[in-house]
Parts: C-alpha cells; structure tokens; sequence
C-alpha cells in the first residue's frame, strides 16, 4: 500500500521533471527513443500543429525495448509517425543511439549532415524525462535553444498508462538522481533541484523506490 505521503512525494518530483514550456515554432523537432509510443505520438502532433517541419527520431534497442521494439526505437516511431499522415520526407531517422547524450549527439549530427540549419529544437520526451533530456542537450549542444515537450498528461493519468504504481515512482527517484550527480561528471549541465524537491527525493528514497538508481561511482553519458 503505498502511502498518502509518498504519493504527494511523487507527484512533486513528477512537477519538477516537466519543464513546463509552451511549444512554439522550432527548427526541428528530436523524439528521443524509448519503450513509450507517446513520444512519437506527441512529436507528430507538434508537426501537424505546425511546431517543426522535420522531426527527427533517435533510439536503438535496450533491454526494455528490445522484444517491443526489435526494429530500434527510432524506426518504430516513424513507423507510427507514417501510420498517422506524416510525409516520409518529414522524418529522419537515427538508429544508433543508446542513452540520452547520444540520442542528442547523433541527432545533431545527422542533421548536419543533411544541411539543415537549426537554430532551436523541440525536444520530446517521456514527460518526466523533460528536464534531465533539457540539461543533457543544453550541455551538448550550446548555442541552441531547447523547448521540451511530452505528452499532455497528468501524474495520475501517467501512473494508469503504465498501470505499475511502484515503478512510475522508481523511475521518477532515478531521474532525479541522475539530475544531482550527472552534472559532475560532465554530462549535464547543472540544474539543482529545490529544497522540497530535494526533500521528497530522500523519502522516497529511505521508503525503498531505488530500483532506477545507479551506482554514484559510474555511469554513461547523459544515461
């Protein structure tokens, strides 16, 4: 049973990982691959809102995705990004990368080499990827100016998609973990996280949602 308190906790971490921008017209719009469809989904309707002109899809397999998957992230989303209208030459795809530092290294690259100009990305997450993709890009690619965005949800409308209480909190406490350490190690830039934040993280923690840390002495760029 999970409590009252934990809950609340949870919910103001989920707060903090949503950047809460306002989507406007960029040069192109990233979806960053993962076992979520709703990244593909909220990219394409960004494109028909007219937000982008080109959406870019990045991802490999990892063992989360490899049996839902088994083509790559990248090429399932645009697969469903045809599947709803978006023209073929409206996507590119990038289907090496296999961590979020990757996911925005390999992108830049690919559309460098394909001579598109950017000034300013839409950057498409899971929503509560949002803010450590941000700080990720931010690092990597200076000089251009990030807007995040993810499916329209609300926590409670999140946790039912994934219909696994435990592990949408577990996934919430890693996320920022990475936030806090990956700064440090190069990978990020820093984005420090408020006292109440910081607060509810270590509670949550102490109450055992730990299954998404990693080890403080290792890790993988922007993982």
């Amino acid at each position: 049973m999970i409590s009252t308190q934990t809950w609340a906790d949870a919910r103001r971490l989920w707060d903090h990982h949503l950047m809460h921008h306002t989507p406007r017209p960029c040069s192109v719009a990233i979806g960053l691959g993962s076992h979520d469809l709703g990244v593909a989904d909220a990219a394409v309707e960004l494109y028909r809102r007219g937000m982008a002109p080109l959406i870019v899809f990045t991802g490999a397999t990892s063992p989360t995705t490899r049996d839902r998957m088994p083509r790559g992230e990248a090429v399932h989303y645009r697969e469903r990004a045809l599947e709803l209208g978006v023209p073929d030459g409206a996507v590119l795809v990038e289907p090496h990368a296999r961590n979020t530092g990757e996911n925005i290294r390999f992108s830049r690259a690919l559309l460098e080499e394909n001579g598109v100009d950017v000034s300013s990305v839409l950057l498409v997450s899971k929503p509560y990827e949002e803010r450590r993709a941000n700080a990720t890009a931010r690092k990597l690619w200076p000089g251009v100016e990030f807007v995040s965005a993810s499916s329209p949800m609300t926590f409670e409308e999140y946790v039912a998609s994934i219909r696994d209480d435990r592990l949408v909190i577990d996934m919430l406490v890693g996320a920022l973990q990475r936030l806090t350490i990956y700064p440090d190690r190069g990978f990020m830039v820093a984005d420090p996280a408020p006292g109440e934040v910081t607060a509810a993280y270590e509670r949550l923690c102490r109450a055992g949602f730990t299954s998404r840390l990693v080890a403080e002495g290792r890790g993988t760029v922007g993982q």
